[in-house]
């Protein structure tokens, strides 16, 4: 929750930064990328050792990778090959509970089919990926591709619950920045069930298409600590800077009905067909998440990089899971991250302190990146509301105590008062009889 109400006040003070501040200068792969185009290369992500692999279609490409100190790797087809793959599977007959993403490690375009997906459907959908080439892969996926619904230290409307993912601000208001699907445009949002603490409303929504939306503070204020993403047990993460993810980054999702989990990024532009409508443009992890997820921050070493969107599968058997990049979602709404004023000014953080805005978070061996500065959350008794603490998963064992034994007196004194009822009848029927 990123909420005035859940925030800690010790912080130093926050800042805006652009959504631009972290771009492909960060990422090495990215930047070659970007230099050499999408018809020589096919994509970058990050190698078990932390360093980035960038895909070539050529020997002259692959020359100027590894004189950059860059690992390439020589595939078959080339992004806009990918690409074009992508949109022949976009214009044919849509079907909901498929999803495709380009796997650039593989080199290929690996099209997901839900358990919802008929036999009929997947058929079509064969023969189209059939007709396209051999790089497009076709996976059978079990669960159910579904919007993540509810949400972390929730926000609660009468459409529904769903999480706080980042506080952001167009220079004049604050907002929050969640997910689309949580709610039209007009939404008004409360801290708790009861509807007493109105944080605000939402005023612009991006669903289908693309899954975001702004929810603005009713008193415009994101308040204290606001560059702080709750992740559990009292504990935060402070927000240092903004970017995109490369395939292989090891990520964090903060979620109240699941918690905080880590996983990787396994593929970028990434379209789902939800029953809702299709989402184009998004983050594919193994990451899990559940019901009651969406909306949430999705991050890495204090780096913001994603709102939860939807998936499949739960945090007991593993699944997959979508999220929003909100560098194109402060691109489209024209609004900034909030961030501490250290990490906006640039400058160098301490070993104990957040990492600056400039952090190389993608450049990191997998197993060694962590979520970012950890900080103590505070305000728990405005921010934790009565639903919140019966979603809490390490409330239920000792709430359904409670409950069950508040079950066993009931039905114990209902069973006494009827006893001492039939008494009364007994004596009363023989003191009458004759």
């Amino acid at each position: 929750m990123v909420t005035q109400a859940a925030m800690a006040s010790e912080t130093p003070g926050t800042s805006a930064l652009p959504f631009s501040a972290s771009g492909t200068s960060d990422n090495p792969g990215a930047a070659l990328v970007s230099e050499l185009g999408t018809s020589r290369t096919a994509g970058t992500w990050i190698g078990a050792d932390g360093r980035p692999v960038v895909a070539v279609t050529d020997e002259k490409a692959a020359a100027e990778v590894k004189r950059q100190g860059v690992e390439a790797k020589m595939v078959g087809h080339s992004m806009n090959e990918l690409k074009a793959a992508a949109s022949t599977l976009r214009s044919a007959p849509r079907v909901a509970g498929t999803a495709w993403v380009m796997d650039y490690r593989t080199n290929q375009v690996v099209v997901q089919a839900d358990s919802t997906v008929s036999a009929t459907d997947w058929s079509s959908m064969t023969k189209v990926a059939g007709g396209i080439g051999s790089y497009v892969r076709m996976e059978r996926t079990q669960g159910t591709f579904t919007t993540r619904l509810n949400g972390a230290s929730p926000i609660l409307s009468t459409g529904g619950r769903c999480s706080a993912g980042f506080n952001v601000t167009n220079g004049q208001s604050d907002f929050i920045l969640t997910a689309g699907h949580c709610g039209p445009t007009g939404s008004i949002w409360f801290a708790d069930n009861r509807g007493d603490q109105q944080l605000g409303k939402t005023v612009q929504q991006n669903f289908p298409g693309s899954d975001f939306s702004l929810v603005q503070y009713a008193n415009g204020a994101a308040g204290a600590g606001a560059d702080i993403v709750a992740i559990g047990n009292g504990n935060g993460v402070r927000i240092t800077g903004v970017g995109d993810p490369a395939v292989g980054e090891r990520v964090f999702r903060s979620g109240s009905t699941s918690g905080l989990h880590d996983g990787e990024v396994k593929g970028l532009d990434a379209t789902v067909n939800y029953p809702e409508g299709t989402v184009t443009g998004l983050i594919e992890t193994n990451v899990c998440a559940e019901p009651g997820d969406s909306g949430g921050p999705l991050f890495s070493e204090g780096i913001a990089l994603g709102v939860t969107s939807g998936g499949s599968g739960d945090c007991t058997s593993g699944g997959t899971t979508f999220f929003q990049p909100v560098t194109k979602a402060m691109q489209a709404l024209g609004v900034q991250m909030i961030v501490s004023k250290q990490a906006a000014a640039g400058q160098s953080a301490s070993p104990s302190s957040a990492p600056s805005a400039s952090a190389t978070h993608s450049a990191i061996a997998p197993g060694t990146t962590s979520p970012g500065s950890s900080t103590p959350v505070t305000g728990i008794a405005n921010g934790s509301t009565l639903l919140a603490r019966l979603t809490n998963p390490q409330n239920i064992g000792p709430g359904m105590l409670v409950i069950g034994g508040s079950l066993l007196a009931l039905v114990a004194t209902r069973w006494i008062r009827a006893e001492q009822d039939r008494k009364a009848y007994r004596r009363y029927y023989s003191a009458t009889w004759g």
